[in-house]
């Protein structure tokens, strides 16, 4: 078990890992019946002490293996690689997800694409204009061999619509996944937490990696995970606002308790909250609006690419403990006695 990592089997295939999975004798199949994104599904007691063992453990443990594990490789280069994002059983090195709405052009689209390092983009099919397949589309702007495209959902109002959504981009010959938004309110685009989980459940019998996007809610997202979502992706404040993350608090409970990978989505305004949430031990960060919209968009992407290395590096190295009072940081012992002043 030592090659798991949170959010999925690293290298071992999913068909060789179940199979393996169901030769095992009964005891030992109960403590390795995990599906593929390491989710469980059964309540029993066996399941529960492998929970326990996996992800359940105290948080400081978990990080001092993570840091060992760091400092194991000899060049940040090698522990960068090492480091990699896990999403239903694709692996990234890059962090940060990009979306691809908003920009003033094509151009300056894939010039920040370029500049932010991600190799997952964001791609709203409800928004794309299919009736003119002879004028530039915005997927001519995407390399499909550089990136791997995340269909989303975005548009969507009902569990229903965001099912078709996804059929449609499987349809297209698009990657079987998606990033389920169903939203039906206009003007706060808070997401349905109920048409969501109901759209997941389905999605996931169909074969679809779902990384839903939801409130920061951890009920939510337990039940998300159980329902086999690849990954949860929690807002930090309502989209497009740029407020930062005001749900700092409850993400972190959802980071503490995942058994997916977290991806903080929405209200990121800067990069310093894109390392806030970096250093809370997000796994990633899906941006577009702060991006998109800054004065010079792909100098910002460049910036969000930073922010989210520094955030990364800055959870494994541990930040100090914050104190309800002042710690001198120069010695106070060994320090020479000065002579009192004698003048009149």
């Amino acid at each position: 078990m030592e090659d798991i990592e949170r959010g999925g089997a690293t290298e071992r295939g999913t068909e060789a890992f179940l199979r393996e999975t169901l030769s095992a004798p009964p005891r030992e199949r109960g403590l390795r019946a995990i599906n593929r994104h390491l989710c469980f599904t059964e309540r029993n007691v066996e399941e529960s002490v492998l929970k326990e063992k996996l992800w359940r453990r105290e948080r400081p443990e978990r990080k001092r293996k993570d840091v060992t594990m760091m400092q194991d490789y000899s060049t940040t280069q090698t522990a960068e690689v090492a480091d990699v994002l896990t999403i239903g059983g694709r692996t990234f090195n890059s962090r940060l997800l990009l979306g691809t709405g908003k920009y003033r052009s094509f151009e300056e689209m894939r010039a920040s694409l370029e500049e932010s390092g991600s190799e997952i983009i964001t791609v709203a099919l409800r928004r794309l204009d299919l009736s003119q397949p002879s004028q530039p589309s915005l997927l001519d702007y995407i390399d499909p061999e550089r990136y791997t495209i995340l269909p989303n959902t975005a548009g969507c109002k009902t569990a229903e619509e965001a099912i078709q959504t996804a059929r449609l981009a499987a349809a297209m010959g698009l990657p079987r996944w998606v990033k389920l938004e169903v939203i039906p309110d206009p003007r706060y685009l808070l997401p349905d937490p109920i048409a969501t989980l109901e759209a997941t459940r389905v999605l996931v019998k169909e074969g679809f990696d779902v990384l839903p996007y939801i409130n920061a809610d951890p009920v939510l997202a337990h039940h998300l995970q159980d329902a086999g979502a690849a990954t949860v992706m929690p807002l930090g404040s309502p989209i497009g606002s740029g407020q930062g993350l005001l749900n700092l608090a409850q993400i972190q409970i959802i980071i503490e308790q995942a058994c997916v990978p977290v991806v903080v989505d929405a209200g990121i305004g800067a990069p310093s909250d894109a390392a806030l949430a970096m250093e809370s031990g997000a796994s990633a960060c899906l941006i577009n609006t702060a991006v998109a919209q800054a004065q010079n968009a792909p100098q910002m992407a460049r910036a969000m690419k930073m922010a989210v290395k520094a955030g990364r590096a800055a959870f494994f190295a541990g930040r100090i403990p914050r104190k309800s009072s002042a710690s001198a940081s120069s010695p106070t012992t060994g320090v020479p006695v000065l002579a009192k002043n004698t003048l009149a």
